[in-house]
């Protein structure tokens, strides 16, 4: 299935400290990453819920559970409702032909590394205000092919973002510009350069996860020839 094979593409570009399977359940522990790297995967149709909140009590996480529709059990959403889940970040999966993002990007491609470089990491740090030395553990992780890409302005990079590929697709991680470089046409450089990236390594195919509540995100990418597939979001319990 398309939404379940994408989620844990994600997951995988995205790679926690820990992760158990039990069955197609991936419970996970990263500390120090952003909150939504430790969230549940509960992608088959058993119920596991005691068994995800007995992992996470073991590593003194929250309980949080990425609900997918079509991928999750049907009734799993009411489940945890009813066990004092609240619902929170509403979410968009996208999809993009590679091809079609490269033509309507309409932009002066970025330049791009294999590796995050001090200035790519520099920026994300500036927007994110997250801790750098636990995001490189992070990046550290990722197992399949990457790519960082970057937009300068007066050779200062104003804008990052970061692919993944993997089985003919390339995830966009990461995107993310300086404030006062906003509206300018950095990030459909950056996007651009992550595009060519991809179409280079056969992966004719892209996505990405967004929060709905992001318009001026939603926008560049609406523009750039990405379309919704499915929205999804969280039970969280703290």
């Amino acid at each position: 299935m398309l939404l379940k094979t994408l989620q844990e593409y994600a997951a995988r570009a995205q790679p926690a400290a820990h992760v158990e399977e039990a069955g197609g359940w991936w419970l996970r522990h990263s500390p120090g990453d952003a909150w939504w790297v430790s969230a549940v995967l509960p992608h088959d149709r058993e119920d596991r819920v005691a068994l995800a909140e007995e992992f996470c009590a073991e590593h003194g996480d929250g309980v949080r559970f990425q609900i997918t529709p079509g991928v999750c059990a049907d009734d799993l959403d009411v489940r945890l409702e009813d066990r004092g889940y609240t619902r929170g970040h509403d979410m968009s999966l996208q999809i993009a032909s590679t091809a079609e993002v490269l033509r309507q990007a309409d932009a002066d491609a970025g330049e791009v590394t294999p590796r995050p470089t001090d200035e790519w990491l520099a920026a994300w740090q500036k927007v994110t205000k997250r801790d750098v030395s636990a995001e490189r553990d992070l990046l550290s992780r990722v197992e399949h092919p990457s790519a960082y890409a970057y937009a300068e302005v007066d050779g200062q990079v104003v804008a990052i973002g970061r692919a993944v590929a993997e089985e003919g697709w390339a995830g966009v991680f990461g995107m993310a510009t300086l404030p006062h470089a906003r509206g300018q046409g950095a990030a459909r450089s950056v996007l651009a350069a992550l595009a060519s990236w991809a179409a280079a390594r056969e992966a004719n195919h892209l996505y990405l996860q967004m929060e709905k509540a992001n318009t001026t995100a939603f926008r560049l990418y609406e523009r750039t020839g990405f379309r919704e597939v499915c929205t999804y979001h969280y039970r969280i319990r703290a």
